[in-house]
């Protein structure tokens, strides 16, 4: 009884509305695909214009947000008992963390963003040529800034709210259960199902997108390096190997399906980056990297809420406030995974680890491939630029075709977005039966496999139907709702830190004035039996 139990954990009404909202779209997108991609070009425009200030204030506001946790009083909180100590070690930790999707986005657009806006300038300064030297370093801090910490806070905050409530409240690893301090810890079970099934959604929807663009991907890479041909029978065929690998990762468990090839990603993308520094122009790559990290910092706040609305134009919508969205929409996902992976980090460790290492190598990515790119263009009369505005899926293999042993490398390439795509499958299936099974930590695979096969259609509806804006369109549809609930999750965590903070100062304090007690009686005791015995 106890395990027919546990296997129909999932078949609760989370599940189920959830289940068919997600099954009722990808319906849609199968049955009629044109209604569809003609309503995402819609839907896009309007949530993209009138949301984007949004966007844009809520990130800056996580950013803050985690940062003052991270090195206020509180920083020192461990996630987990005082005594608890971290699962994993730092490298695999890091490679976890950049292995749960956004990988994926680093490779996707690694090359794609920059030599996009060196083609097409951002419309900011009217005076910069494109393909100029000007262009190439709008273009270098343009992507540091759309690819950096902004992408990873909303991340970091829903890791680390998940982590505090799991580990030191000893909650479920439910949304809506780092909301206690808000809404209660009792009843409110409408309330509590309805926030659930908005992260359920804005998940599946942030998934699609990531294991969309793998495929995309994988496919105009294909094509590129074995003339393969693209379209859907192609993508059908690279799904149907992901779910297979998946499957075995799946049931090979947490600690060894997705650790073990996390530690693939993580060991394969730093081959090809130091592949790439050192048979491609070092010199350049390095000064790119320096000059690209001073203009990102010296722009970080005035760019963070920047607009375009002056020119009446479209960058800030099709870039960062599409990304941000995206981030928003993956957040459960990652938050929850990366929760499952942290315990015995502090909270500064936490915010540090996640908002910082793994954009950190994101740029130093960009600077090696994206760097690459432009050097070729600039100064060696290549057209990537050119490639990359009819296709950006063959960006990054339009650029290592000019470098030596730009095939094997662009095999390997495709090898790591397969592994990014088997893990960020793996990771997020897993995560989504915990969601759907009252937060059970080992959800059944039966339920991993039913949202791995639904995700995954999904995804494959939205590049049929719609293709790159349809998965984009999904990610902002999933962010809008959940960003509300990120907002008073926020408040939540800070009234709950506060008092668990004043607490333990109250138990610290009770426990030194008892030791102090303790010496005074000591000391009277010793004296009493000296002076005991003196009078013998």
């Amino acid at each position: 009884m106890g395990n027919k139990k546990k296997k129909y954990k999932f078949m609760n009404s989370i599940f189920w509305v959830s289940f068919t909202i997600i099954f009722l779209f990808a319906l849609w997108g199968a049955v009629a695909p044109q209604i569809l991609a003609s309503q995402a070009e819609v839907i896009y425009g309007f949530i993209a214009n009138t949301f984007g200030w949004f966007y844009l204030s809520f990130v800056l506001f996580i950013i803050i947000f985690n940062f003052y946790l991270a090195f206020s009083k509180y920083g020192r909180i461990k996630l987990g008992g005082e005594n608890t100590k971290p699962k994993y070690p730092l490298f695999t930790w890091i490679a976890m963390l950049f292995s749960t999707g956004f990988g994926v986005s680093i490779v996707f657009w690694g090359v794609a963003e920059p030599m996009t806006h060196f083609g097409t300038p951002p419309p900011f300064d009217p005076s910069i040529e494109a393909g100029t030297a000007e262009a190439a370093r709008e273009a270098m801090w343009n992507a540091f800034f759309n690819n950096g910490i902004h992408q990873w806070a909303s991340f970091t905050f829903v890791g680390l709210a998940l982590s505090y409530f799991i580990y030191r409240q000893d909650e479920r690893s439910l949304i809506s259960d780092t909301m206690n301090p808000v809404i209660g810890d009792k009843g409110k079970k409408p309330l509590r199902n309805t926030i659930d099934i908005i992260a359920v959604i804005a998940t599946v929807m942030g998934v699609a997108t990531t294991l969309g663009l793998s495929v995309l991907q994988i496919n105009g890479g294909l094509g590129y390096v074995f003339n393969v041909p693209s379209g859907t029978t192609t993508q059908l065929i690279i799904v149907g190997a992901m779910f297979v690998f998946f499957m075995v990762s799946t049931i090979s468990g947490l600690d060894k399906g997705i650790k073990y090839l996390s530690n693939a990603n993580l060991g394969l993308a730093l081959v090809l980056m130091v592949a790439v520094l050192f048979i491609g122009p070092t010199g350049f790559i390095l000064d790119t990297i320096t000059m690209g990290v001073g203009d990102y910092l010296q722009n970080f706040f005035q760019a963070s809420l920047r607009l375009d609305q002056y020119t009446q134009g479209t960058w800030v919508q099709d870039w960062p406030v599409y990304y941000w969205a995206w981030t928003i929409a993956w957040a459960p996902f990652v938050g929850m995974f990366v929760a499952r992976i942290s315990k015995g980090r502090t909270v500064r460790e936490f915010v540090l680890g996640v908002m910082v290492a793994p954009p950190a190598i994101g740029l130093i990515w960009i600077g090696i491939f994206g760097g690459t790119a432009i050097n070729f263009d600039l100064f060696h009369g290549t057209d990537i630029a050119g490639a990359v505005a009819q296709d950006e899926t063959t960006a990054l293999f339009a650029m290592l075709e000019n470098v030596p042993l730009g095939t094997i490398l662009s095999v390997l390439s495709i090898g790591l977005l397969f592994t990014f795509l088997v893990t960020s499958a793996d990771s997020a299936t897993f995560v989504l039966g915990m969601m759907t099974s009252n937060g059970d930590t080992n959800p059944s695979v039966v339920v991993k496999v039913v949202w791995g096969s639904l995700i995954a259609s999904l995804a494959i509806i939205l590049i049929i139907s719609a293709g790159l804006e349809g998965l984009q369109t999904a990610s902002l549809i999933g962010a809008l709702p959940f960003s509300i609930v990120l907002f008073v999750a926020a408040i939540s965590l800070l009234k709950s830190i506060r008092e668990d903070y004043k607490d333990a100062r109250r138990k610290a304090e009770k426990q030194a004035e008892e030791k102090r007690h303790q010496r005074v009686i000591d000391h009277i005791e010793e004296n009493y039996e000296f002076n005991n015995d003196d009078n013998k």
